[in-house]
């Protein structure tokens, strides 16, 4: 069996709570080096000033050079969104920008509604205890993004299977590419049949657009990072959010009256800032940051929950708070990269959250708090279970 690797600082969690260095470090050494997994190392960004530099900044700062979350393994990144430059990433962004604008999305709430709706009867049905990470929190964001992509839903089973394995830091490299090889090989098959017979969902909608500007391969790729993303990145919110309003049963009670719901989905996003880093950017040319002097060719990984509790933001950011008014958080990154699904994930907290909490008013764990299975190894941090009662 394959000894699991270190977890990186930057990756560590401690349930909700961040690690003490992580903090320290970033009050006094708020640029250092680090080993990442794969042995190359990195500088380490924990000041939220000094991220939004850098993410804010592409002529100094690349997401193509050192783009690897796979180490230096993987060489065909075609579509892969999240690790181009201008001019490309200006090209495939455009084209996509359109259908994740708040009004398009908006188009959507019906059946995002619908879709929780059915996923409370059938949980309702069924009876407690239940694990709320398969039976909602997991299930309602594959489907919503399955539809908008125009993905079969059938074919959960495979995605999610391969997903899991490209996510999970223990397996070894090869395991990995090859999980994501078949993403790739699956995705490039419905390619083939939307190019045949192009729907009125996104993939159609691209082909029938921008068809003549797009390869299949950057279509396959631009669709995998899609699927892999819209899914596992508002899955995860769900299920560790679900569990922080279950400790905080008066704000709990907020959102389930209606109110403070855009504010609390906000410091949800905030306070669990479930993307450790995102992509590794490089430095372009020799620079300094927080004094630290970088050269040329340098990777650094921006700590996105230590910005997000960075004290600039606001006071006791290190509680869970819904009353907070904060907008300038990173949970979805900020500059070029921005997450460009940040309308529909909210618009699906906004629904679930409310909904969840009022089917069920005397939900509660149905285990102990200390021996919920956190996940690890991740770059995504989250829940491999919930179980629930009411």
């Amino acid at each position: 069996m394959t000894q699991a690797p270190e977890i990186p600082l930057h990756a560590q969690r401690n349930r909700f709570d961040l690690p003490d260095e992580l903090l320290r470090l970033r009050e006094e050494q708020p640029v250092t080096k680090i080993r990442l997994p794969w042995g190359t190392s990195a500088w380490l960004v924990t000041k939220y000033s000094d991220i939004r530099e850098v993410f804010g900044d592409a002529n100094r700062f690349s997401n193509s050079a050192e783009a690897r979350p796979f180490g230096d393994q993987i060489a065909d990144r075609s579509g892969f969104l999240l690790a181009y430059d201008p001019p490309d990433h200006t090209r495939l962004r455009k084209m996509l920008t359109p259908e994740f604008t708040v009004r398009r999305i908006r188009r959507l709430q019906p059946r995002i509604e619908a879709i929780v709706d059915d996923h409370l009867d059938a949980l309702e049905q069924a009876g407690p205890p239940a694990d709320l990470v398969s039976t909602f929190a997991l299930p309602i964001p594959s489907l919503v993004i399955c539809e908008l992509l125009g993905v079969p839903y059938d074919d959960r089973d495979e995605f999610q299977d391969h997903a899991a394995v490209r996510l999970d830091m223990t397996q070894d490299v090869d395991k990995r590419i090859a999980a994501l090889e078949a993403s790739r090989r699956y995705m490039a098959g419905l390619v083939a049949t939307h190019r045949a017979n192009p729907g009125d969902d996104m993939i159609g909608m691209l082909i029938r657009e921008h068809g003549d500007d797009l390869t299949d391969t950057e279509l396959t790729g631009v669709a995998d990072l899609l699927l892999l993303a819209g899914h596992e990145t508002t899955s995860n919110m769900l299920a560790l959010g679900t569990l922080l309003l279950l400790r905080h049963p008066e704000q709990a009670a907020e959102i389930r009256a209606g109110r403070l719901v855009d504010e609390a989905v906000e410091e949800l996003l905030r306070y669990l800032s479930i993307v450790h880093s995102g992509i590794p950017r490089t430095a372009k040319q020799d620079l300094v940051l927080s004094g630290q002097r970088i050269a040329a060719g340098d990777v650094l990984v921006c700590s996105l929950p230590a910005a997000n509790r960075d004290p600039i933001l606001g006071a006791d950011l290190g509680t869970f708070d819904i009353t907070r008014k904060i907008s300038a958080h990173m949970a979805f990154g900020h500059g070029l990269h921005h997450c460009l699904g940040a309308p529909l994930a909210r618009m699906e907290m906004r629904i679930a959250f409310p909904a969840l909490l009022r089917r069920f008013p005397t939900m509660a764990l149905a285990a102990p708090y200390e021996e919920l299975p956190f996940r690890q190894h991740s770059p995504v941090h989250g829940l491999q279970a919930l179980p629930i009662t009411w």
